[in-house]
């Protein structure tokens, strides 16, 4: 069944990655191409003034993949690499919480799952660390704002975990609702904290367009809502037929 479940899984998440690509080709891919232009023509650059004129690019800055297959292939294929990997993990982490979290159907285990990984790989960080269009950010800080993100992205889902840890044993003494509310209350403070105490990145130059940064960023959210619910509408349809049936085989 495990076997089962993760072939289910990575499947889902690959239909939910043809999906996010393209709601991202829509309707991030043109925020995108504007912030190149703005950079290229020299209407805005890394620095934050904006009388320093644009550096002209040499042979080593140029791009060695055109920018036709970044926004077709590329894009593409690294959607569909993450929607595989998150699939995998989350029929991984469906067959520990399944029967764990009470008498629910594996089609409401499955989307409880994914809005919960939802939030703390992705909605938390993304408020803390939000996603910025090219030239936008100092090249030099690139590395560090990385290890930033992916690092507030690690104590949000370890702290996650806890939480819903500590939240299922409070169940049986406190009822489910009840420990849910505390858990939840328990992980909005702890990782409160931690975003306070974590440096501030605000590398946006007052010359870049308001309404670029806004498609921008409303596209990034607008992908990752399609990735991760289409993925977890169609893992719960697979692990649920694919539980029925074994249960039917059993009988």
């Amino acid at each position: 069944m495990m076997k089962t479940l993760l072939v289910r899984g990575m499947l889902a998440g690959l239909i939910a990655g043809v999906l996010a690509f393209g709601f991202a080709y829509a309707f991030g891919e043109p925020s995108v191409n504007a912030a190149i232009g703005l950079e290229e023509s020299g209407g805005h650059s890394h620095s934050h003034d904006a009388s320093a004129p644009a550096p002209a690019p040499s042979a080593e800055e140029e791009e060695l993949v055109p920018r036709d297959i970044q926004s077709t292939l590329g894009l593409l294929t690294g959607v569909l690499v993450y929607g595989v990997a998150i699939g995998g993990l989350l029929s991984l982490a469906f067959a520990f919480a399944q029967g764990r979290l009470g008498a629910l159907r594996p089609r409401l285990t499955a989307l409880l799952l994914t809005a919960g990984a939802f939030t703390v790989v992705f909605l938390v960080p993304f408020l803390k660390y939000p996603a910025n269009p090219p030239a936008v950010g100092q090249p030099g800080t690139i590395g560090s704002r990385t290890e930033l993100y992916f690092g507030f992205v690690a104590v949000s889902l370890l702290v996650g975990i806890f939480a819903t840890v500590f939240g299922r044993k409070l169940a049986d003494r406190l009822g489910a609702w009840n420990a849910f509310l505390l858990a939840a209350a328990g992980y909005v403070v702890v990782i409160g904290i931690v975003a306070w105490l974590m440096p501030v990145v605000d590398e946006i130059p007052a010359t870049f367009p308001a309404s670029t940064l806004w498609s921008f960023r409303t596209a990034s959210v607008g992908t990752q809502v399609t990735l991760w619910l289409a993925l977890g509408l169609t893992f719960g349809a697979f692990a649920e037929k694919a539980l029925n049936r074994r249960t039917t085989v059993a009988a």
